[in-house]
């Protein structure tokens, strides 16, 4: 399978003909420009949704669920996993902008699966300090789909966390499975 992101056949690095991947997509941009006409949308989700989700480059959120532009705000990290600054920007989202709804999308085969809190020590042997920050590494995606829905659920600072449903989605097979809270 290829995408629009694909190196050319016989490349070694991230860099193609016309320059490295960031010129490629300074150039994308510049075309899209070109075409652009202002859609006059709010930073209000048309939806009301919010949707917390793993970075990973596999998930296609908006083609996935069916969103189109201004529908949803997309809030991605490692793993899908709802941390300090996912609440912060739920708070946000929920408090400024007019969401009421939480989505949390996980996936199979995800790469925190193969990490550990390790993972801090060896970056502090490497360069002298110690991250702040947790891994979040899990062995079970159901049990941190769980988690995630509990840290939503029970933060002080949103004001709507009776409609916070998890998801698996599957890479294979693009389906999403439903993780019961409890």
């Amino acid at each position: 399978m290829t995408t629009s992101a694909s190196v050319p056949a016989g490349s070694t690095n991230a860099a193609t003909s016309s320059g490295t991947v960031t010129d490629r997509l300074v150039e994308a941009n510049e075309q899209y420009a070109a075409a652009f006409t202002d859609p006059g949308m709010d930073a209000r989700p048309v939806l009301n949704v919010a949707v917390v989700a793993c970075m990973d480059a596999r998930l296609d959120l908006h083609a996935a669920l069916g969103l189109a532009l201004g529908d949803c705000h997309t809030i991605r990290n490692a793993g899908g996993v709802v941390t300090d600054d996912v609440i912060r920007s739920l708070t946000i989202s929920q408090r400024a902008l007019g969401t009421r709804s939480v989505v949390l999308i996980h996936h199979t085969n995800c790469g925190l699966e193969s990490l550990t809190e390790e993972f801090r020590h060896d970056l502090e042997m490497e360069v002298g300090q110690r991250p702040a920050w947790a891994v979040e590494a899990f062995r079970d995606v159901d049990q941190d789909v769980r988690q995630s829905m509990q840290r939503v659920r029970t933060s002080p600072f949103l004001l709507h966390t009776d409609d916070v449903r998890g998801f698996v989605f599957d890479v294979k097979s693009g389906l999403l499975r439903e993780v019961d809270p409890a």
